[in-house]
């Protein structure tokens, strides 16, 4: 990834074109312990300003600083995101595929503990991964160590039974040794919803509700049956896997505003967070997280998984010239429009690119500020990380009071070429991740350990009948 002499900063290594993407971002938290030193930057970056409250001055995080007191997992974000014209086109739809699975698989052997795949229907050029679960199996074959999930699985029952997620996520549990994480939510936006003619994206929210804790007794009870408000199983079955081992597949939710942190922290389950706003900004609803998942008593499953997820972008070479250089390449600045085409719960940026006008860099956005002084507030901000694994090690530093417990990045990476890409991966895998990460285990291993049966095995008293006393003699002869 070194920059020969007189060349100029890359971390470029083949002539394909870099993958687009990008960061957004809202309103910063006013708090007077962000404002204190801070330096404001005039200028609009994404769609907004970049808030007074960022602060250039990392010089105080020290290498000696780095550890905090808890230890942060990594993870890599995976979504299909193919942007313009080539996403009509079949040739570049597999290649998305398989360079995404070779990212995941990379990562398998460079200390990256978990990779996370996207759920879309219908969303041209943002995603085009709508089947995460055929993925995850593709990459678990070929994987011993990272775990899989989906971010996440929406669970309106007018999209698909309840019992096919219960019976999937059960299946994957096995085919993955114990790897999966069952990410849940109620959908992102009205467009792909409409897919499976739902019309009101707000009706969304208290099927989830039911649904994802109905799933856990499904795992657990051998004559399930329900009545309720958006699904029914008329009559006792015995939903089938159950899954693999002691307790279930974590079970997490994409949390937006304050109310479902702490919902997800009263639930017991974790919570994922996408950063399209000051990474600071975030602590509150973390707290608000912790709170409620200190208080729970009566988690959902079997454990409580107490976790935050957030995602975040990376740019991490060899020096801080080549990351500077990437992150004012062209081609970045498209992906925020597609989030504001599609998700239509989240907050519209101004400066959105619409297809077909030119993705445009921070040279092309600045007015009156220089753009190296907007990268570093964007750094500062916490909208990204950008530099040696020294310098993208104190960035990460400068945030360790903001709560997370996992931190994810988006792949492709905007402004990467695919080797580069892999480069990134393998220099922040080796160099920076165990700084942070010095527990081999997964979180979520240590606290599915903890698993009590919930719900019991019968929903029900056991029907009076006599047990056979002599079985047929082929009756264990799978068994033998």
């Amino acid at each position: 990834m070194s920059a020969t002499a007189g060349s100029t900063p890359s971390c470029r290594s083949d002539g394909e074109a870099p993958a687009r993407a990008a960061t957004s971002s809202t309103s910063c938290s006013d708090s007077p312990d962000h404002r204190a030193g801070a330096v404001a930057v005039g200028a609009r970056s994404y769609g907004t300003l970049v808030p007074a409250c960022v602060t250039t001055q990392l010089d105080h995080h020290r290498r000696e600083q780095l550890s905090w007191g808890g230890n942060m997992e990594f993870a890599i974000f995976l979504n299909g995101y193919i942007p313009g014209p080539a996403a009509h086109d079949t040739e570049m739809q597999h290649l998305s595929y398989m360079r995404e699975a070779q990212y995941a698989i990379f990562a398998d052997k460079h200390n990256w503990k978990y990779c996370w795949f996207g759920e879309h229907h219908g969303l041209v050029e943002y995603s085009q991964l709508s089947a995460p679960e055929v993925m995850i199996g593709y990459v678990a074959a070929q994987t011993e160590y990272i775990h899989l999930g989906t971010a996440i699985n929406s669970l309106s029952p007018r999209k698909e039974h309840p019992v096919r997620y219960a019976e999937r996520a059960a299946t994957m549990d096995h085919f993955t040794g114990n790897r999966f994480e069952w990410g849940t939510g109620r959908g992102a936006g009205s467009h792909e919803m409409k897919s499976f003619n739902i019309m009101d994206k707000d009706s969304t929210k208290p099927e989830w509700n039911e649904v994802v804790r109905e799933v856990p007794r499904m795992w657990e009870q051998i004559d399930y049956e329900f009545h309720g408000e958006s699904f029914t199983v008329p009559t006792p079955h015995n939903i089938l896997p159950k899954p693999y081992g002691k307790g279930h597949p974590p079970i997490w939710v994409a949390c937006g505003n304050p109310p479902t942190f702490q919902t997800a922290g009263e639930m017991g389950i974790g919570a994922i967070a996408f950063n399209f706003e000051p990474i600071f900004a975030l602590r509150g609803r973390i707290e608000a997280y912790k709170e409620g998942i200190a208080n729970c008593t009566e988690p959902i499953g079997q454990f409580k998984n107490d976790n935050v997820m957030i995602t975040n972008s990376v740019i991490c070479c060899e020096t801080r010239e080549q990351a500077r250089e990437i992150a004012l390449r062209k081609g970045r600045g498209y992906l925020v429009s597609m989030v504001n085409l599609y998700h239509d719960t989240m907050p519209k940026s101004t400066d959105g690119i619409t297809w077909p006008a030119r993705p445009m860099s921070l040279h092309d956005m600045v007015q009156h500020t220089d753009a190296d002084e907007l990268l570093d507030g964007l750094i500062a901000g916490g909208y990204m990380l950008c530099g040696s694994p020294d310098d993208v090690a104190e960035q990460i530093a400068a945030w360790g009071d903001v709560g997370m417990d996992q931190l994810a990045f988006g792949l492709p990476i905007e402004g990467l070429y695919h080797e580069e890409i892999l480069a990134c991966l393998e220099l922040f895998g080796d160099k920076v991740i165990p700084e942070f990460d010095r527990d081999r285990t997964h979180s979520t291993d240590r606290y599915r350990a903890t698993a009590q049966p919930k719900f019991g095995t019968f929903a029900g008293p056991l029907p009076e009948f006599d047990m056979p006393t002599v079985l047929p003699a082929s009756a264990l002869l799978p068994l033998s």
